[in-house]
């Protein structure tokens, strides 16, 4: 059985960083893509930064040049820069296998002076 485990939110001041940490916990399987999304209430949502198995990573417009995805083996960190209120959300890690999706519990990211 596979779990996430997350861990890194918390409160920030807007232009400050945050980094997230996921850790994939359980057997060895194929990753083929993980990544974070973030949610807020009464919006949908939304990607914010994913990696491939082949290195290839996608960002959210909106945070494109502010955040920074990066990866070991058996974790994901979402390093967050230069952050803005509307950055406040929580945020998800999320890995896509063959057949399954799995995601972690989340974690809550408030941005506020």
């Amino acid at each position: 059985q596979v779990q996430l485990v997350e861990s890194g939110g918390g409160l920030v001041q807007p232009g400050g960083s945050l980094r997230l940490s996921c850790a994939v916990v359980g057997t060895i399987f194929r990753i083929n893509t993980i990544g974070w999304y973030r949610q807020v209430p009464g919006k949908q949502r939304e990607l914010v930064a994913a990696v491939t198995s082949g290195g290839s990573e996608n960002y959210a417009d909106s945070v494109k040049g502010r955040f920074t995805i990066s990866r070991t083996k058996n974790t994901v960190y979402l390093q967050m820069n230069s952050l803005k209120p509307e950055d406040t959300a929580v945020y998800l890690c999320n890995v896509k296998v063959l057949k399954d999706d799995f995601w972690g519990q989340g974690t809550q990211v408030t941005v506020s002076s």
